[in-house]
């Protein structure tokens, strides 16, 4: 058992690290993007000298992200060679085609980077195109592999024998429309929220620069036309795991019993022991209200399934209350920050990118939230990572195969566990101290630029 959960940890470690890696890929090229375009489209170079600052951290998080995803793509055979072998011929597809979008994204990242002084303006913003279109591909691609382990299609399995493989059935599984624009979105989401909240943070420094306001309106916007989307699409792909898989359902509310008219529990802790939840606030018949649309349908509970067949409701449910809180606080922040940025848009020294001398109390106030919120993207999306996966246990493969007919057999999972945890935490502070001499050196020799384009 302990070998078991040490392969688990490791590959969740390793997920939890990647993700977040995954995500910029997925967000900052559509950012380069939009920015670069603006300062052709209005012959401004404040917008292409923000571009350029981006870029550089963008190459940095490529770097490790192509690291980590390498060491996951070492850890599917390495860990789980009985998924491997099950679901290889399956969903080897997705993942071809994602080495493929990965290939075509380094590549134009490797111009878009070398090609500032190289490339025309219009050719080099045209890199960022099949850059953006190639990372959210990459992307695309594994989470249809994620939604086939949750929903499994293409394939007859006779006598334990893997039969007639549909690799593009597989990859369209039912699970598929609904995961990837979850997974999509939250990347586009977080991303823009992170980048705001660099900016906020830098305002509230004392840096006041026409570029600070530029990239907190840039990633807020994006996060804000991103957050209720988000909402809308959480919301969906609940009703889909209600009427897909309903244990993971009953574990996300911390429903132990099967009941009509199932209340909706907010702020609760699951207590398996006691078969309840214990410090909930409870909406009556809210559950069965969202989950099915009728306030007085059935919501089976978790003793509605053999002990051995149920996730852990507790990491399960916290993390799906982390992350339905998070997305509603980053709704409320967007409302917040939109009505606020219209609200400036009457004031001419703001419509020209000046801040105030002094910040007001309202201005320090939002500034402090987008810093905080820059963080809480990423969470939700571990969150919901954490309960996409624990939700689906015992399976690796829902219905088909258990995780632990999958692991590998080999004995010193625990010192694998060990050592790849201290490498990623070695990783994590070395980039982090790379990202930070890399903004006090673009500071520094940005500074007559950003005094040119604030005058």
């Amino acid at each position: 058992m302990t070998e078991y959960l040490a392969g688990r940890a490791q590959m969740g470690t390793s997920l939890g690290f990647h993700i977040v890696f995954a995500s910029l890929g997925v967000g900052l090229p559509l950012l380069l993007c939009i920015v670069e375009g603006l300062g052709l489209l209005r012959r401004d170079s404040g917008w292409r000298l923000l571009a350029r600052r981006w870029s550089k951290a963008f190459g940095v998080l490529f770097a490790i992200g192509a690291v980590s995803g390498t060491v996951l793509s070492f850890e599917l055979g390495l860990l789980w060679p009985g998924f491997m072998k099950f679901a290889g011929g399956i969903i080897g597809l997705p993942f071809s085609m994602e080495g493929f979008a990965f290939f075509i994204e380094a590549i134009f990242l490797g111009l878009y980077l070398y090609g500032w002084e190289r490339l025309s303006p219009r050719a080099h913003w045209l890199c960022t195109v099949p850059l953006t279109l190639s990372g959210a591909a990459s992307a695309w691609f594994v989470v249809t592999a994620n939604a086939w382990m949750n929903s499994p299609t293409g394939f007859r399995l006779v006598a334990g024998r893997v039969l007639d493989v549909h690799p593009l059935q597989a990859i369209l599984n039912p699970g598929t429309p609904i995961e990837t624009a979850h997974v999509m979105t939250s990347a586009y989401m977080a991303t823009g929220f992170a980048v705001a909240a660099v900016y906020a943070t830098g305002v509230l420094r004392g840096r006041r620069g026409l570029i600070y306001r530029r990239g907190l309106v840039v990633g807020m916007l994006l996060g804000a036309v991103c957050s209720p989307v988000q909402i809308v699409l959480g919301d969906i792909n609940a009703r889909w795991v209600a009427d897909h898989q309903p244990v993971k359902l009953a574990a996300m509310e911390g429903q132990f019993q099967t009941e009509s008219g199932a209340p909706l529990r907010i702020g609760c802790f699951p207590a398996p022991s006691q078969h309840r939840t214990v410090g909930a606030i409870e909406i009556p018949a809210g559950l069965s209200f969202l989950a099915y649309g009728d306030a007085r349908a059935v919501v089976k509970g978790l003793d509605a399934f053999p002990a051995g067949l149920r996730p852990d409701p507790r990491p399960v449910h916290v993390g799906f209350q982390f992350m339905v809180a998070i997305g509603f606080a980053l709704l409320g922040l967007s409302a917040w920050f939109t009505l606020t940025l219209l609200k400036e848009r009457r004031d001419a020294a703001a419509r020209r990118g000046r801040w105030p001398a002094r910040l007001g109390l309202h201005q320090r106030a939002l500034l402090s939230a987008i810093s905080v919120a820059g963080g809480l993207g990423f969470v939700a999306i571990e969150a919901g990572w954490m309960v996409t996966e624990i939700g689906r246990q015992p399976w690796i493969i829902y219905g088909v195969v258990r995780t632990a007919q999958a692991i590998t057999p080999a004995p010193g999972l625990l010192w694998s566990f060990a050592i790849s945890t201290a490498i990623y935490v070695g990783l994590a502070v070395a980039l982090i101290a790379l990202l930070l001499r890399l903004a006090a050196a673009t500071r520094r020799g940005g500074e007559a630029e950003l005094d040119v384009e604030t005058i």
